[in-house]
C-alpha cells in the first residue's frame, strides 16, 4: 500500500503532447502569408490598374493618351453628342434585348426539358446546348458565317441576333439548371394531385421560383451580347453597326479620350448589371437551400 501510494499507475492514455506541432503549423502558416499576399497583389494589380488608368486618362485634357495636360469633362460632353456612338449603341441594345428575350423563353424551356424529362440522346443533346461555353468565339463566327452562306441567307441584323441568341441560350439555360436542382419536383406533383393542369403548375409553381434564375441568366447574357464583337462583325450586314464594331474602327488608328470616356462608362454599366445579376442568383440559392 505505501509503495502504490508513493508511485501511483500511470494513466492508460496520457494526453500527447501538442503545443509543438501547433507552434511549428502556426510558423509554417505566417511564413506562407507574405507570399500570398504578394500573389495576391500582383494579380489583382495585373488586372484593376489598367482599368485605373483608363478612368484617368478619360479626364485628360490633352487628344493624346499618354501626355497629361489637365483634367476636363469635354470628352464626355462629345460621347453624348456623337451620333454615330449613339445609333451603333441603339443597335446593340437592340440586339441584347431581342436575342436575350427569345433566348430567355428557349433556354427556360429546354432546362425544364432537360431535368424534368428523359428521352434517347438526351445526354448528346445536353452537350451540344452548353458548347457555346467552351468554344472559342471565332469558331462560332465563322462557322456560323459559313452555315448562313450556304443557306444564302443575307447578312442583316436580323443575322446578328439569330448568332447572339446561340451563346446567350447557354448562358441563360446553364443558370437555370443550376437552379432546378436544388428545388423539390415533388411540388409540382402535389399540385396537379390538387387538381392543376401540367401549364397550370408550371406558371403558379415552377416558374416562380425560377425567376430569379431566369433574371440572372438574362442580365449576364445581355452583358455578354453587348460586348460581343467577334460573331457580331462576322454576322453583320450592311449598314448594322453595332457598338463594339465602332469602337474597333475608331482605335485602328490610335485611342482616343472619347474612346477612353466611352470604356469606363460601359465597365461602369457591365460592373453594376453582373453584380445585380450575382446578387440575385445568390439570394435565390440561399432561399432555395
Amino acid at each position: 500500500m505505501v509503495r502504490n501510494a508513493q508511485n501511483p499507475r500511470p494513466s492508460p492514455n496520457p494526453p500527447a503532447p501538442r503545443s509543438r506541432s501547433v507552434s511549428a503549423g502556426e510558423s509554417s502558416r505566417w511564413q506562407r502569408w507574405p507570399w500570398q499576399l504578394l500573389f495576391t497583389g500582383l494579380m489583382f494589380g495585373f488586372m484593376y490598374i489598367p482599368i485605373l488608368v483608363l478612368g484617368v486618362y478619360s479626364f485628360n485634357e490633352s487628344r493624346f493618351t499618354a501626355n497629361w495636360t489637365g483634367f476636363t469633362l469635354e470628352w464626355y460632353r462629345r460621347l453624348f453628342n456623337d451620333a454615330r456612338i449613339l445609333s451603333a449603341l441603339g443597335t446593340s441594345l437592340v440586339v441584347a434585348c431581342l436575342a436575350v428575350a427569345i433566348a430567355a423563353v428557349i433556354g427556360t424551356l429546354m432546362a425544364v426539358g432537360l431535368a424534368r424529362y428523359r428521352f434517347p440522346g438526351k445526354g448528346i443533346y445536353l452537350g451540344v446546348t452548353y458548347l457555346p461555353l467552351i468554344v472559342p468565339d471565332i469558331t462560332i463566327a465563322v462557322s456560323t458565317l459559313v452555315f448562313l452562306a450556304v443557306i444564302s441567307l443575307p447578312l442583316s441584323l436580323g443575322t446578328i441576333i439569330s448568332a447572339h441568341i446561340v451563346f446567350c441560350l447557354a448562358y441563360i439555360g446553364i443558370i437555370i439548371s443550376t437552379r432546378l436542382t436544388s428545388l423539390d419536383p415533388h411540388l409540382e406533383e402535389a399540385a396537379q394531385d390538387l387538381g392543376a393542369t401540367p401549364l397550370q403548375s408550371f406558371l403558379r409553381v415552377l416558374l416562380p421560383q425560377l425567376t430569379p434564375a431566369i433574371v440572372s441568366g438574362c442580365l449576364l447574357a445581355f452583358v455578354l451580347s453587348m460586348d460581343d464583337f467577334l460573331i457580331a462583325s462576322f454576322t453583320a450586314g450592311g449598314g448594322a453597326v453595332t457598338l463594339p464594331m465602332e469602337i474597333f474602327s475608331r482605335i485602328r488608328t490610335g485611342v482616343k479620350p472619347d474612346i477612353n470616356a466611352l470604356s469606363v462608362l460601359l465597365i461602369l454599366a457591365s460592373g453594376v448589371i453582373a453584380f445585380v445579376a450575382e446578387s440575385i442568383r445568390f439570394r435565390s440559392e440561399q432561399r432555395g437551400g
